[in-house]
């Protein structure tokens, strides 16, 4: 399963000092993630994903968040860096699912 989508980079809130960033994806394939690993459970709920971001590609996982609604992926500093990406900022993401 691959995902393209367009995302604006957040800090989350409870982290806001050590500034962990991530984008969203989207409700409609978060939703066919949670039920294609429905009962499967890793930390958290966590599932392993390969993106590209620009010309910067990394292995990660994402994790469902309740409050959005949708799964989460964290954007590491150094993709912020290389691709010069800061919070409010606008990517073209490409998420790989590839399971647990």
């Amino acid at each position: 399963m691959v995902i393209t989508f367009d995302a604006q980079l957040w800090i989350w809130d409870a982290r806001r000092d050590e500034t962990w960033t991530f984008v969203s994806l989207p409700e409609e394939p978060s939703e066919e993630i949670r039920a294609r690993f429905a009962g499967l459970r890793a930390g958290f709920g966590a599932v392993r994903v390969r993106v590209r971001i620009g010309l910067t590609t990394w292995t990660t996982s994402i994790f469902p968040d309740k409050g959005r609604g949708a799964y989460v992926l964290p954007i590491k500093k150094a993709v912020r860096k290389a691709e010069d990406l800061d919070a409010g900022d606008t990517a073209a993401v490409t998420v790989e699912v590839l399971g647990f």
